[in-house]
């Protein structure tokens, strides 16, 4: 490694450290690591006073830059400073343009205003806007007029749980307005955006909302595409989301084939026609951060390459990132980023050494397949702790459904370019009338990944719950992974086995606890009972939003079903499947009648549930061997507020159960 490489190293580690600093416990933690690495680098490359001064000058300003920026503030003429901090909220008139397409979705459309002016006066601003009912799309560059009540986006109700003001924050956002009706001022031209809804629109009515879905993602990425929830969620669940999203491997199959096609044509001219396609992938998919990393990666190779040149990919990618981080420090923060950067690293430090062992030690039938297995290895090793941290789960047979879906993937995707080009470029009713000769063998390959990814998503264990870690937690597991995914640090794993050990007695002991987590959101409740690994939910209300949000609750805490749930509402019918499958046990108030009479007991091993009084206004639940009297109308503590992010009781179960939850009478 040279002495540049090595500074660009130390540069890029305190860029992501300045950005993802909160505290001053951060802070203090990035001044030591990084004065640790500027001791190591001056007696590693033996450096002078002078250039030491110069690097740590640079990355003075590297942190400056990256520290300040990385959080958004809102402009002094935004229009959340209309928002009073109590009382009612204000009735405006906004007029902006729309930043991007709402689809109706139960109803309802949403989309981010650019605020131009708000009740006469000039602002400056973003501000998401919500029409409820909605008959017709929002349409990215219309210029809009509303008027509704502006509010302040409310944080998040739990930290496993989206709240609007993240989400909205990190888009530049710090207000909501929510109307009946806008009207429509004037369109604007925007051909990106139209060819992005003509190319979507095209799939989705030639091959069908998930063979048309699919299509559509690989060629713009599911960021762009109303994909359908479960046929995304199995995705997840098999490993493959990084195929809908738009990365580095849609645009290397591009990439390659347009340098394939161009290979006998002067070294000018293929540059043209592969900046041409790079920037046509940059228009289609959007300025997301794995797109622009991996196009100026892509453009950095190749450039090098034309001039005879090798280049040496831990460079381009270490300068890259840093080049991302110094233009859009709040990047860093952006998950799609750090899966990005984390894959990619992987890919270029781990993939051939694994690939060398495949080869050398690995099981003789599997050898021809060492290629094949090294990449997704690679990349799924280096974003586990990614994973973790942020999902709180991970995909136990992502090699085997990357391994299977890598022949259908890459035609499929050069395919589906292929006919989105097409459509752009051939009038409407040309392509109406030959689209669907030529979609439909490629959308029988699509529809063979969608059963593979189905029947993988679907197999036993699909998914390693194990909750969301601290990110203490995770950085001890990376700390313990890195030297075996690096060759040239094999002599520390012995030492870095306790770090791994330490990780997980730490996060088993967490899972292990007793703890009681009450979530009040939207007017509605949820306590979730926890014992030993096992949990349990009570509900305030059986709507789908209830079941969705129990859903997180659990998935976020590590556990794939609940013991039992009770649900304080009636459940509707069109709901019942959703409960159902949370839990071993559901029981719902019906026709008036509460979940469980006087005298009935639902439990399971050290969880339960009693109504304590004949009216049934009050309950009792059992967290290993502690008593806790609940309100029912909230689910609350009567006799003082429940914990609202819970707590831990270190207690005995003295009974077993076998039943994973059961109704009994109490004597």
């Amino acid at each position: 490694m040279n002495s540049a490489l090595a500074t660009a190293l130390l540069l890029l580690l305190g860029a992501l450290g300045a950005a993802l600093s909160q505290t001053w416990h951060h802070w203090c933690t990035l001044l030591v690591v990084l004065g640790l690495g500027l001791a190591v680098l001056r007696r590693w490359l033996r450096l002078s006073g002078q250039s030491l001064g110069l690097i740590t000058l640079l990355l003075t300003l590297v942190i400056a830059r990256c520290g300040l920026a990385a959080e958004p503030r809102p402009h002094p003429l935004d229009p959340s400073h209309r928002i009073p901090m109590r009382g009612p909220a204000e009735v405006v008139t906004l007029q902006g343009r729309l930043l991007s397409d709402g689809q109706v979705r139960n109803g309802r459309c949403r989309a981010l205003v650019e605020v131009n002016h708000l009740d006469g006066e000039r602002r400056r601003g973003r501000m998401e806007l919500t029409v409820d009912p909605c008959q017709e799309p929002l349409r990215l560059g219309d210029w809009i007029e509303a008027s509704g009540p502006l509010r302040r986006p409310r944080p998040a109700a739990h930290p496993l749980l989206r709240g609007g003001a993240e989400r909205l924050v990190a888009r530049g956002s710090w207000s909501q307005i929510r109307t009946e009706s806008i009207r429509v001022l004037r369109h604007s031209w925007t051909p990106l955006a139209d060819g992005r809804r003509r190319i979507a629109e095209t799939f989705t009515e030639a091959a069908g909302p998930s063979c048309g879905g699919l299509l559509a993602a690989l060629v713009l990425g599911s960021a762009q595409v109303n994909l359908l929830a479960d046929l995304r969620e199995a995705f997840r669940v098999a490993g493959l989301s990084h195929a809908l999203a738009a990365s580095g491997f849609h645009l290397s199959v591009l990439l390659g084939t347009t340098l394939a096609g161009t290979r006998s044509l002067p070294s000018a001219l293929r540059l043209v026609a592969a900046g041409s396609a790079m920037a046509l992938f940059l228009a289609l998919t959007g300025a997301q951060p794995s797109v622009v990393r991996a196009v100026l990666m892509g453009a950095a190779a190749l450039l090098i390459r034309e001039r005879g040149q090798r280049s040496r990919p831990l460079g381009v990618l270490v300068f890259t990132l840093l080049l991302m981080l110094l233009l859009h420090p709040s990047w860093a923060r952006s998950v799609g980023f750090q899966l990005s950067a984390a894959a990619t690293a992987g890919l270029v430090l781990s993939a051939a050494p694994l690939e060398q062992w495949l080869c050398t030690h690995g099981l003789r039938r599997l050898r021809p397949l060492a290629p094949a297995l090294s990449v997704p290895l690679a990349a799924l090793a280096w974003t586990l702790p990614l994973q973790l941290l942020h999902f709180g789960s991970a995909p136990l047979y992502a090699l085997v459904s990357n391994l299977l879906a890598a022949p259908l993937l890459a035609p499929l995707t050069l395919s589906a370019m292929a006919l989105a080009l097409l459509v752009l470029v051939l009038p409407g009713t040309f392509t109406t009338f030959v689209l669907p000769w030529l979609i439909w063998p490629i959308q029988q390959l699509a529809g063979l990944l969608i059963a593979l990814v189905y029947w993988i998503s679907g197999w036993p264990w699909a998914q390693l719950l194990t909750g969301r870690p601290q990110p203490l937690v995770v950085l001890l597991l990376a700390l313990a992974l890195i030297p075996w995914w690096l060759p040239t640090l094999r002599r520390w794993r012995c030492h870095a086995a306790p770090l791994a050990l330490l990780a997980v007695v730490v996060q088993g002991w967490v899972q292990f606890s007793d703890d009681l987590i009450r979530v009040e959101q939207w007017g509605r409740h949820w306590l979730v009972l926890r014992h030993r690994g096992r949990a349990a939910l009570l509900s305030s209300h059986g709507d789908g939003l209830s079941c969705h949000v129990a859903r997180q609750l659990g998935e976020g805490l590590g556990h794939a079903r609940f013991d039992w749930v009770a649900v304080m509402d009636p459940v509707a019918m069109d709901q019942s499947g959703c409960w159902s499958s949370l839990a071993h046990t559901v029981v719902a108030e019906h026709q008036g009648q509460l979940p469980l009479r006087s005298g009935q007991t639902l439990r399971s091993a050290g969880l339960g549930l009693r109504v304590a009084g004949v009216r049934g206004r009050h309950l009792q639940v059992q967290v290993g061997q502690r008593l806790f009297p609940l309100r029912r109308r909230d689910l609350s503590h009567h006799a003082g507020r429940l914990p609202r992010w819970g707590v831990g009781h270190s207690t005995k179960v003295t009974e077993r159960t076998t039943a994973q939850g059961e109704v009994a009478e109490s004597g």
